[in-house]
């Protein structure tokens, strides 16, 4: 059985980008000061623990987990041929 790598790269890429923008957003509406997920702005430039910073993480975080899971398609179907 082979992945579709398009849509596996989609899924991830929608699912890891809503995630960081959604954790952004619910720890800002808590009150939580940020401290662990500010270190975000090492990897996505940018972005920043605000309002403004949560969709500059929506932007990052679909092409980084859309790379990711066409990576991890990619070689599930490398190996499995």
């Amino acid at each position: 059985m082979k992945l579709n790598v398009k849509a596996l790269a989609l899924a991830s890429g929608l699912l890891w980008g809503c995630g960081v923008c959604f954790a952004t957003l619910w720890l800002i509406a808590l009150g939580y000061d940020g401290t662990l997920i500010r270190h975000l702005d090492h990897f996505y430039l940018g972005y920043s623990f605000s309002v403004v910073g949560a969709f500059v993480g929506l932007v990052y975080g679909f092409i980084d987990g859309a790379i990711g899971g066409a990576l991890l398609a990619w070689l599930y179907n490398k190996f499995t041929a």
